[in-house]
């Protein structure tokens, strides 16, 4: 029987405390894909929407935000092992449930039951320096004579048994508001990575600002994103910096329908370089196109106090080069919406373990995705 290895292989590092060494990445390397059984039933809720993941060499585990707004189950993150030898995974083994609270200590409510205070999970991070989690939601933006429903986006810090413990302070630009200003539905903070030993936290926009340009299309149009940088002790944003989207890899079917190109999650490669994930998908067309890249925040200019940066560009924007497009790997690629570092290879070199979203539909796959890092 062939030897397994749980995903420790050798010394298991966390994916911030790769991180701190600024080691440099010039490929991804894959080593297998995964896919989990469609809408697995586990512990009373359903396995399904899994937006983040993060790695705690600790425990061992990783831990997978649902996007789930409390429509099929309580907002929650699931807790999971993962097997694998240096050539495939072998299984993804889930473990444990866990339901976020609200400050009130009950679990959040559904839109049905209450709109203005559902949440839209879409990133979580653990953070073992305080042994507590910080999540964020998207909020909410609908737009209708009779029923609009505005809800702030947020970024919460809970226990790891899901109990709320603070909530961080947002900058305007994040409010959402009923006229074009502010950010767009389902655009906001999709991802989030700590930094400096954990004394930083930086969130990500998926797509831009209204006021900062127009949505990617498949000629370039200059999409502008932020990266909002927070310090952790006072939960105060700090910084803004400017990344410029790739356009949407693909026309969709019909023209006018749906596509979109946006940042599902970005992961500390260094105090000042970010691994970044875009993620473009088109009507007509199942599979998402998703490329990695190396963004460098050096030097880029602060724009926290421009307001607009289809009026005034950032001077000097986050650079970027390309890792790997995974439309070359020769298979099929879903959702893609979480990315963390996780332990080292007996090469020495690190892993990268991707997670598919499926939202919970049955032509969508819950899939993970096991790279390895080359220096």
């Amino acid at each position: 029987m062939k030897k397994r290895f749980l995903i420790v292989l050798g010394v298991a590092v966390c994916s911030v405390a790769f991180a701190q060494k600024n080691n440099s990445i010039s490929k991804l390397k894959l080593i297998g894909e995964y896919d989990v059984p469609h809408n697995l039933s586990f512990k009373g809720t359903t396995i399904g929407g899994l937006s983040s993941i993060d790695y705690d060499k600790k425990s061992r585990s990783y831990y997978m935000i649902s996007d789930d707004r409390s429509s099929i189950n309580a907002a929650r993150y699931y807790t999971a092992k993962i097997f694998f030898d240096q050539k495939k995974i072998d299984s993804v083994v889930f473990v444990n449930v866990t339901t976020l609270l609200r400050q009130d200590g009950k679990p959040y409510p559904n839109s049905k039951q209450d709109p203005a205070h559902t949440p839209d999970p879409e990133a979580m991070r653990y953070d073992p320096v305080h042994q507590q989690m910080v999540w964020s939601s998207e909020g909410e933006r609908i737009v209708r004579e009779k029923d609009t429903v505005l809800e702030n986006p947020s970024i919460t810090v809970m226990s790891v048994n899901g109990k709320y413990i603070d909530t961080f302070f947002l900058p305007k630009n994040l409010w959402m508001h009923a006229t074009e200003n502010g950010p767009r539905q389902n655009g906001v903070l999709e991802g989030m990575s700590f930094a400096d030993e954990f004394r930083t936290l930086y969130v990500n926009v998926e797509e831009p600002l209204y006021e900062d340009g127009p949505r990617a299309d498949t000629m370039q149009n200059d999409p502008w994103i932020r990266i909002f940088k927070f310090e952790v002790a006072t939960k105060k944003n700090t910084a803004q910096y400017a990344y410029k989207l790739d356009p949407v890899a693909y026309p969709s079917t019909p023209a006018t329908a749906f596509k979109v190109n946006g940042i599902p999650d970005i992961l500390a490669a260094g105090n000042e370089e970010f691994i970044v994930l875009e993620r473009s998908f088109s009507t007509g067309r199942l599979p998402c196109t998703i490329k990695i890249f190396l963004a460098d925040i050096k030097g880029a200019t602060d724009i926290k106090n421009n307001t607009s940066l289809k009026i005034t560009p950032a001077k000097k924007p986050v650079s970027k080069k390309l890792l790997l497009n995974m439309d070359s790997l020769g298979v099929y690629v879903d959702n893609v919406e979480g990315a963390t570092f996780g332990p080292t290879l007996p090469n020495g070199h690190k892993t990268l373990v991707l997670v598919a979203d499926n939202n919970f539909v049955i032509f969508e796959k819950t899939q993970f995705f096991l790279f390895e890092v080359i220096p």
